[in-house]
């Protein structure tokens, strides 16, 4: 019999038991004998075995208390070497009780194992998802009249970036080390949770003034993002945060989190590692971005919203047009002229990006094929095409069905291309290049580590910002910049290209410099394929 078996008769004293209640209790043979009574066998048990009930007394009263009940219970003895033994109490017609006695303290450390994997993240043991929604529905029901409580939803920058360079498993790494830094600028009633990827929640409670949050936010992200030692590699990573305030914000978790999010969308698009405060008007901009999705979709479906436009670039020494760039233009029959500024970042986000490129890819090669066999045509590739399998079909199709050489088309990326795909990017971009197609890097100077790309894959074009050339001639460090980009092209046998020139003086001063192509509204301003034909014969029968 796996359980032990003890009989007690009206008067509280043991009548008969078997040997494995000796043995559950850790109690020499026979040391129970009949005739004692309960409290003198648990006084002889923690004397003889040095295990003892943690609990005595309640353990006496709950057996005063079944002894009176007819329909009998089941009481859990905690033992001091941390077992726990469920004693179940059945009443007997002539008086008295029989107990039987069941370790269960594997049942309950597998139930409470369940249980805690049911509400804690496995990776971090931070509690998960679920947990964190009931713990905030618990904080707003006990809310006290003045106190806020703080959401704030943090999602860490470049972290794809250090799975796909590094591997997985120093990104688990650095998700534990993040997570135990988050920890360590918490106070002890302040709840975080990890909500899944690089996700993590905080709620901050209670709180008497916002600037309470502000001083969490801020720490959190000069903890977070100070430099990881993980396997013997640096990993550096920031991170951003969203948060919103209960009750202003929301009194109720789905809101709240909303909300938060929203705000963790703002902080991400002012450039990441800062943290911003859910407005009203974040959800409105959301709701319109909703719309401006819904409306794209159909356009895309439905054809015939779209149009390109030309704007060439001219070659400094001949007067020449050497390409056009090739710029899109969304007319909705809704909301007339639709910028790319405000429906390109919506196509990015929601993956439109892809079907939208290649359309913009395959009626660029197909107008451009028309030109002057001279003249090539730029197209810009979005970092969301990169993470398509289909990109370098997609190019060899446009070229093939329309027929215009490869050598006639030139690709524009931007640094960020190459920051969020590494080598995964630098895998396609050689890819394109083995087909006999030119790549630019476009928007140079603006970020971080244009120069080190420059080294790891044979561009055949610099675009300089238009950030730079705006300011020219009057601001000496933007004429600084083109200078030194002029000369680092130069020794690299790179053509560059000068964006956004719209004044003679701008042309004069990059000319100077040495850019070899110019591009802006001082020549032309965007057209279509039809018009910009007719630019091309008229730039050649001026230099004739």
């Amino acid at each position: 019999m796996s359980q032990g078996l003890l009989m007690i008769d009206a008067e509280g004293k043991l009548v008969l038991h078997n040997s494995r209640v000796e043995e559950i209790f850790g109690l020499p043979p026979e040391a129970i004998k009949a005739g004692m009574t309960v409290p003198e066998a648990m006084a002889f048990g923690d004397k003889s075995s040095g295990v003892w009930d943690v609990n005595s007394e309640e353990t006496l009263a709950q057996l005063a208390k079944v002894l009176q009940d007819p329909a009998g219970g089941t009481y859990v003895q905690r033992l001091s070497d941390g077992r726990s033994i469920s004693e179940a109490f059945r009443p007997m017609p002539e008086g008295g009780v029989v107990v039987t006695f069941e370790d269960i303290t594997q049942r309950l450390g597998d139930q409470a194992e369940i249980q805690h994997m049911a509400q804690f993240d496995a990776l971090t043991d931070l509690p998960n998802r679920s947990s964190f929604y009931e713990q905030l529905e618990t904080v707003i029901k006990h809310h006290r009249p003045g106190e806020l409580a703080g959401v704030l939803s943090l999602d860490l920058d470049h972290f794809k970036a250090v799975n796909d360079t590094l591997g997985h498993p120093i990104g688990d790494l650095l998700l534990q080390a993040a997570a135990r830094r988050m920890q360590s600028c918490l106070r002890g009633e302040d709840i975080p949770a990890r909500l899944g990827g690089d996700e993590f929640a905080i709620i901050q409670t209670p709180v008497k003034e916002p600037s309470d949050i502000t001083a969490l936010a801020s720490r959190l992200i000069e903890v977070v993002s100070a430099p990881y030692e993980l396997e013997g590699r640096q990993v550096i990573v920031g991170v951003s945060i969203g948060v919103s305030v209960s009750p202003g914000d929301g009194t109720d978790p789905d809101a709240l989190m909303k909300n938060a999010d929203l705000a963790l969308y703002r902080a991400k698009a002012d450039g990441g590692g800062v943290y911003r405060f859910f407005e009203p008007e974040m959800d409105a901009r959301m709701q319109a971005r909703r719309l401006i999705e819904l409306d794209l979709r159909k356009a895309i479906h439905n054809g015939g919203e779209f149009e390109l436009l030309y704007q060439p670039m001219v070659d400094v020494k001949t007067g020449k047009v050497d390409s056009c760039e090739a710029l899109l233009r969304w007319t909705s029959p809704e909301r007339g002229l639709v910028m790319p500024a405000e429906f390109i970042p919506v196509a990015e986000a929601t993956g439109l990006i892809v079907p939208l490129g290649e359309w913009v890819l395959y009626n660029a090669c197909v107008e451009a094929a028309r030109w002057p066999e001279e003249i090539s045509v730029s197209v810009n590739l979005s970092p969301a095409q990169f993470k398509s399998k289909k990109l370098v079909q997609s190019i060899k199709n446009a070229l093939a069905e329309s027929g215009l050489p490869a050598s006639r088309l030139e690709l524009e990326i931007t640094e960020q291309v190459l920051m969020n795909e590494s080598e995964g990017a630098f895998s396609i971009l050689h890819q394109i290049r083995d087909l006999g197609i030119r790549v630019a890097m476009d928007d140079f100077g603006t970020g971080y580590s244009s120069i080190g790309y420059l080294r790891a894959f044979p561009f055949s074009k610099i675009k300089i910002d238009q950030s730079f050339v705006r300011d020219l001639p009057g601001k000496k460090d933007s004429i600084a910049i083109v200078r030194a980009v002029v000369a680092l092209s130069g020794s690299l046998g790179i053509v560059t290209t000068a964006e956004g020139v719209e004044t003679e003086e701008q042309y004069a001063s990059v000319t100077t410099e040495g850019c070899n192509l110019v591009q802006g509204n001082f020549f032309s301003e965007p057209r279509p394929s039809a018009e910009v034909v007719q630019f091309f014969k008229k730039r050649f029968h001026e230099d004739r």
